[in-house]
């Protein structure tokens, strides 16, 4: 059975759980876990994700806040260009020393989850000894939280033109000089009215 040491995700915090008051910076890269996001938007498995901030601990657990830096992969929703930014998240994760119902005194690192907690989802379980925090589901969680809904690559971006796809970036007054067909047999029947006006 893997121990929790053994994680690469894992962060040693026996030095402050349990002593209400001490805090444990940290400033650490992880490699990213895999399922955040996809190929259109997402952060891919094996990246640098630097993590700053610190565990603080309080009498029913340890409280870690800080900035989750991760690089994002993405396309431009507007003009399909690839997206690299570096990437901040902002966190505030709660890991509780003694899981509720548990049957020793040290609980047994798993958490009871109540449906409708607002916070429920920055809950999460120490080892059972309590000497380790891993970080593998609060990366994965929330980065997938945070990911754009339609990544630009500036707030300005103008697209791609609709009729030919030339970049409107590039271009920005590209156009089509384009006749409303409603009025397409109006011209027509002009046309032919100047052809016979000549003929004539």
């Amino acid at each position: 059975m893997p121990r929790p040491e053994d994680s690469q995700w894992a962060v040693s915090v026996a030095q402050v759980a349990s002593r209400p008051g001490q805090s444990k910076p940290i400033d650490t890269v992880f490699p990213a876990p895999s399922g955040i996001g996809d190929d259109i938007v997402g952060v891919r498995e094996g990246a640098d994700v630097r993590v700053v901030g610190s565990f603080d601990s309080i009498v029913d657990g340890l409280v870690f806040t800080g900035r989750i830096e991760a690089p994002l992969t993405a396309e431009c929703t507007r003009c399909l260009k690839p997206i690299d930014p570096d990437w901040t998240v902002n966190v505030t994760l709660f890991f509780p020393y003694d899981a509720p119902g548990a049957d020793d005194g040290r609980g047994t690192g798993e958490v009871e989850i109540i449906a409708g907690e607002d916070e429920a989802e920055d809950v999460y379980p120490l080892s059972s000894d309590g000497a380790f925090a891993d970080m593998e589901s609060p990366l994965r969680d929330t980065l997938v939280e945070a990911l754009p809904l339609q990544p630009l690559c500036k707030e300005d971006c103008l697209g791609l033109c609709p009729q030919c796809g030339v970049d409107l970036n590039e271009d920005p007054d590209h156009h089509h000089d384009v006749t409303d067909i409603r009025f397409a047999a109006l011209e027509q029947f002009k046309a032919r009215l100047e052809a016979e006006e000549r003929r004539g």
